[in-house]
């Protein structure tokens, strides 16, 4: 590498995504970030409130001027297009890439345009004689979809199908060229691949349901997504041939707003509109001011394909981003080629979409900088006949202990004994609810049995403190309680998370219902559970109380198996 600072300059430097990618870069001592845009005085403002050990210089750069011109003051050695949209580029949409030709200058874009990013290959001859690279596309769609899919696809003989979706955290500050793009396309015909055959679907219209849950985290709700028009489409049939079946969503949250969206799209599908493009204004501000929910994204990518052995196999990729983290994550591709470019792992020369030139290990890093939590689930028919914690779990049964992992290891049946201690409320109404559901009665070190029966996938628990019993069911949830553990006492049905920290598994309440009703969760009892291994023994504690009754019972104690 040369001495110098590495010169990016990154045009809509200051907008929302440019603005991510040079907080993104701000840490790197060996870079001069040139942030530019229409108006030098923002690009000033800009440079001045964000804390950098790269060099910050602001400038006015014109896209729609001599580009050229302004290249060659500038002299950047990388130059970022992150102004947008890129759909509503004119009547030469590349201009920037070609004045990058001239200068000689490596380009990169954040676009998000099926069409634009499709057609850059175009140079790519001119990009190769004159050995720099012309990325297009440089984004979470589809370079990282890309790169997740290829991981998946480890030992499958083909894949043949992908879908994955994106949901940004209600408060993720949507930028106005975003809202503008999917204005424009949300009720017209997308292209798919559907049963192995190019089939038209309707953007914002076309609906499914996921649950975004890496292995031991809290999940996410279940998110509505649907279809946005994004290269993916194109770009993953060109690099896995045999897929038969292609689907990328997004995930709009609150869901209010999204059913509103999907009903707007139908005018324009229905002809009633010619497009929504005349309302981006309006989205845009009721998106970023009517937020409400939790403040936690998510991305999946869902692979099927077929083994060496003509198996079936399935396997999907779970990414949760807490709080501000998430907004970065579409400008983390950038942000990876610039730095894999310091380390001297240039691209190669040629001008083409970027789904190619990073893997899932350039991100990792960047994110496990930032609270973004990423794993793998196997969703193969075989997978579905683990037992039911280590179905739910995934990878992350793995980092149980061992005293954990042996209790939960439930095939057919066995039984444990141990002791507990009981705290039981003193409320008539946390007596009566007790009394509803069989807790026992409180008490010091009082002998505990437990066994357990799996009927059916359906795991039976019987617990017996010093011979009182009270009994519950556990079953994998289905529908709006997808990846969640549902335990049944009595009339009450409780959907938990399982989540993995500080070698505890603890157990999250996410839903819950009674008589079958589903209620919201500001009425539901407060649960403190969680399991743990002490002296190599299997430890529990759940603690349940409601707000209005106080505590309703507290028991903890150990537990081990006796086969």
């Amino acid at each position: 590498m040369n001495s110098h600072p590495l010169k990016v300059l990154i045009l809509g430097g200051y907008g929302t995504f440019g603005g991510r990618l040079a907080q993104l870069l701000a840490d790197e001592s060996r870079l001069a970030l040139i942030i530019a845009g229409r108006s030098r005085a923002r690009a000033q403002s800009f440079c001045a409130g964000l804390p950098s050990t790269a060099a910050m210089v602001p400038a006015a750069f014109d896209r729609d001027g001599d580009v050229e011109r302004q290249l060659r003051e500038l002299a950047p050695d990388i130059v970022v297009d992150a102004t947008g949209p890129f759909q509503f580029y004119g009547d030469d949409p590349y201009r920037v890439v070609r004045a990058a030709l001239a200068c000689g200058v490596h380009y990169l874009d954040l676009a998000d345009g099926s069409d634009f990013v499709r057609g850059v290959s175009r140079f790519d001859a001119e990009a190769r004689t004159r050995g720099v690279f012309v990325l297009a596309g440089v984004s979470s769609f589809p370079v990282l979809t890309a790169a997740v899919v290829r991981k998946l696809a480890e030992g499958m003989a083909r894949v043949e199908g992908v879908v994955g979706g994106i949901a940004p955290s209600p408060y993720a500050n949507v930028g106005m060229n975003v809202i503008r793009a999917i204005a424009s396309y949300a009720g017209k015909p997308v292209a798919v691949i559907s049963d192995g055959r190019q089939a038209t679907r309707y953007a914002l219209i076309d609906s499914m349901r996921y649950t975004i849950a890496p292995p031991g985290r809290l999940p996410l709700h279940r998110i509505r997504f649907s279809l946005v028009d994004v290269p993916d489409l194109e770009v993953l049939p060109e690099l896995w041939p045999a897929l038969r079946s292609t689907w990328m969503g997004a995930g709009p949250m609150p869901g209010i707003w999204h059913r509103v969206l999907n009903g707007c799209a139908w005018l324009v599908r229905l002809k009633l509109l010619p497009s929504l493009s005349f309302l981006a204004p309006l989205m845009h501000r009721a998106i970023n001011l009517l937020s409400f929910g939790e403040h936690r994204g998510g991305m999946f990518v869902a692979a099927q394909g077929v083994g060496p052995n003509g198996e079936k196999l399935a396997r999907s990729w779970h990414l949760l981003a807490e709080g501000n983290d998430g907004p970065l994550i579409p400008s983390m591709a950038a942000e990876a080629i610039i730095r894999n470019c310091l380390a001297d792992r240039r691209p190669a020369p040629g001008a083409r979409t970027a789904a190619a030139d990073l893997e899932l290990a350039d991100y990792e890093p960047l994110f496990a900088s930032k609270t973004i939590h990423t794993g793998l689930r196997q969703d193969s028919p075989v997978d579905a006949q683990a037992p039911l914690y280590k179905r739910l779990l995934g990878e992350a049964w793995n980092s149980l202990p061992q005293p954990l992992r042996a209790m939960h290891d439930l095939q057919t049946e066995f039984s444990a004994e141990g002791a507990a201690e009981v705290e039981r409320g003193t409320s008539l109404l946390a007596r009566l609810a007790a009394w509803v559901i069989g807790f026992p009665a409180q008490g010091r070190d009082i002998p505990l049995t437990v066994s357990f029966q799996v009927f059916d996938k359906r795991e039976h628990w019987k617990r017996a403190f010093a011979g009182q019993a009270f009994a519950s069911t556990q079953e994998e949830g289905t529908g709006r309680f997808e990846r969640l553990l549902c335990e049944r006492f009595g009339p009450c049905n409780f959907a938990m998370a399982l989540v993995c920290e500080d070698g505890r598994m603890r157990l999250v309440l996410r839903h819950w219902t009674l008589l079958g009703i589903p209620l919201p969760l500001a009425l539901a009892p407060r649960i403190n559970a969680y399991e743990s291994a002490e002296d190599g023994r299997f430890h529990f504690h759940v603690e349940i109380a409601h707000r209005l009754i106080g505590l309703i019972v507290r028991y903890r104690g150990w537990l081990v198996l006796r086969r």
